[in-house]
């Protein structure tokens, strides 16, 4: 099947007006966010998806029959790789989670030439509700705010949505649906998982996402969960999930083929599936194990850091969001690695990651 890919070349990214300022301010505040929840807490926590709800070992299968188009990157065909994944929550904070925010599920591939791994930090959602960086600084003054005054962060319904959408209109970005801001309460292993902006996929630009593959995991999709029960109901449907049962996931690329109608400096914009489809990559497999032993929580929250950043040239983030994110994110692991005295790890196995 030949489709007009867009390749990808240096004009692909168009830095936004004032971006560096922006990001600096980003920065700044995301410090002092983080530095009023280690008050709080006397322990540093990431700056998002501070909450975990599983640490899972497992592998990336690649499939061997990829056509030229798919074969980019850390995608050669046939190529087996360990894997680690983190389960989240969307806040910088710990809440109980009957406060609904969205989810996010993070991979580290293992054993990758060159750089050792490469990360993909997905959420489940397949934009951004802010789009550029300019609506990012808005929101995460917004969520600055509301950290300080001890509220909910702005990324949940129905409390804060209309507020969060009144943030974003009025530096001129629209916000896609209200339930862009915040989430269902449904079981998180039947999610599908996006990374939302653009990257570079070798010689082209993509998204990627990770969608339920055998049935047992299919069968949760919109299953709805009761998560005024505990602090932790999403923690403990993982852990029992994976004490008994296997799971496989798709982690599937939309190729970009206009640069119009499929953005990259504006990341709340849906890639149309009808212009370009989603297409199979390979294959995560998840073996039946302790999600959330101690020492794998640990490990997990104190010792990995994800960042979309840690990547290969071949799969380089894209668009103003994604740049903001270079500096946000160094700075974020750097305060909670050094708060919390915490060495700072690539692991190149999975003999790594304890059981």
């Amino acid at each position: 099947m030949k489709r007009p890919w867009v390749i990808y070349e240096d004009g692909v990214e168009r830095e936004q007006p004032n971006e560096q300022a922006q990001i600096a301010a980003i920065v700044a505040s995301m410090g002092r966010v983080q530095q009023a929840v280690f008050d709080r807490h006397r322990h540093a926590l990431r700056d998002a998806h501070a909450k975990s709800h599983g640490i899972l070992k497992g592998v990336l299968e690649v499939r061997k029959d990829l056509p030229d188009e798919l074969a980019q990157g850390i995608f050669a065909a046939g190529r087996v790789y360990d894997l680690v994944a983190r389960l989240s929550s969307a806040p910088g904070d710990i809440h109980p989670d009957g406060v609904r925010s969205l989810k996010g599920m993070a991979l580290k591939v293992m054993g990758v030439d060159g750089t050792g791994t490469q990360d993909f930090l997905m959420v489940n959602l397949p934009v951004l509700p802010f789009g550029d960086v300019a609506a990012y600084l808005a929101f995460q003054e917004e969520a600055e705010k509301r950290v300080l005054r001890k509220e909910a962060p702005p990324v949940l319904l129905p409390e804060v949505a209309h507020a969060a959408a009144a943030v974003f209109e009025a530096v001129g970005h629209r916000v896609r649906t209200l339930e862009a801001l915040g989430a269902t309460a449904n079981h998180l292993l039947g999610e599908t998982f996006h990374t939302m902006a653009a990257l570079r996929y070798g010689r082209y630009v993509a998204k990627l996402s990770l969608a339920p593959g055998s049935d047992n995991v299919k069968q949760l999709a919109g299953q709805a969960v009761d998560d005024k029960t505990g602090d932790s109901v999403y923690r403990d449907l993982v852990v029992a999930f994976f004490r008994r049962e296997a799971a496989e996931y798709e982690l599937r690329v939309q190729l970009c083929v206009d640069l119009e109608r499929m953005p990259v400096e504006d990341a709340s914009v849906e890639w149309p599936t009808e212009m370009s489809p989603f297409l199979t990559l390979g294959t995560v497999r998840f073996p039946v194990q302790d999600a959330y032993s101690s020492a794998r929580q640990v490990y997990g929250d104190e010792v990995l850091s994800f960042n979309p950043w840690q990547c290969v040239e071949e799969h380089r983030p894209l668009g103003s969001i994604m740049r903001s994110r270079r500096a946000a994110y160094e700075a974020s692991s750097r305060f909670r690695h050094e708060r919390n005295v915490q060495p700072q790890v690539e692991p190149q196995d999975a003999a790594q990651i304890p059981d």
